[in-house]
């Protein structure tokens, strides 16, 4: 399997691609990363050197992929954080490459615009963009609830607001949605959910909950979730998968007092993670 990564990218630590591009190659994905920054350091630290490039800078490797001749082997594109509405649109333009040359390719979106107690971290015009273009162009979407929320219009508070808001995204364009960092009325105190849907039912997964405040698990899980899902064609079977990865990727963290994910000394974790999740249909 062959996948293109359009992501930023830090020297230290694990964001972006960063912690999306090593899950895969630990599954046995072939990745080709693009980035779409360069920082020494992801953002939460406050300072940070490197520097944002441009989407005439994504088209031109992409052009150079493309005349390696693979285009046809890649079997889709991952997205997440877009600094730009200009990097937007050369992230669109890569996807319509790679659907050219592989109609069966599947785009999987992670729609980074905030987070709860955080709001919208992104430049503007960021989320009008997500909402109006690379959603509905997706195959596959990742939001956490406080994105599913601005995407939808949709407040989420019980799990039929949750059913509401996943639908509303679905009939948007892509037919497969994660949400991450769900907190509904049925979630318990100790507890997190996430819940996944696709053209054979939504499924969610409860997780205890980790008191951990890190960077890069929403790329990670992203990644992890869009591979489980080429390969099964399933929503509850890539679900599973990913959140007991996930789960056991911040268990081990939060174990090491690490401020940075364990992206590297856990990495057993996505092949054989230590917890087993079952997802029940709701």
């Amino acid at each position: 399997m062959n996948i293109l990564s359009i992501q930023s990218h830090v020297a230290y630590g694990h964001v972006g691609n960063a912690s999306a591009v090593f899950p895969m190659q630990r599954l046995g994905v072939e990745v080709w990363p693009i980035h779409t920054v360069q920082f020494s350091n992801h953002t939460g630290y406050g300072d940070w050197k490197g520097r944002v490039f441009d989407g005439g800078m994504i088209d031109e490797v992409m052009e150079g992929i493309a005349e390696r001749g693979v285009l046809p082997a890649c079997d889709g594109v991952l997205s997440g954080y877009m600094g730009s509405a200009d990097i937007g649109h050369a992230i669109l333009s890569a996807v319509d490459r790679v659907r050219v040359a592989n109609p069966k390719a599947m785009y999987c979106c992670d729609p980074v615009i905030g987070d709860v107690g955080r709001g919208i971290f992104v430049r503007p015009g960021i989320p009008e963009f997500m909402r109006e273009q690379a959603v509905p162009a997706a195959d596959i979407v990742t939001p956490n609830q406080f994105e599913l929320e601005l995407l939808t219009d949709v407040e989420v508070r019980t799990i039929g607001d949750a059913h509401r808001a996943v639908e509303a995204l679905r009939d948007a364009g892509p037919k497969v949605v994660l949400v991450t960092s769900l907190i509904t009325d049925e979630t318990p105190d100790d507890a997190i959910d996430l819940m996944a849907a696709d053209g054979q039912g939504t499924f969610r997964v409860r997780t205890p909950k980790i008191d951990i405040s890190v960077n890069g698990a929403g790329d990670a899980i992203a990644a992890l979730f869009y591979v489980h899902y080429l390969r099964d064609g399933s929503a509850a079977s890539a679900l599973a998968k990913a959140s007991s990865s996930i789960y056991g990727l911040l268990k081990r963290t939060k174990d090491a007092g690490s401020r940075e994910i364990l992206t590297v000394a856990a990495q057993d974790e996505f092949v054989t993670p230590s917890h087993q999740f079952v997802p029940e249909a709701v």
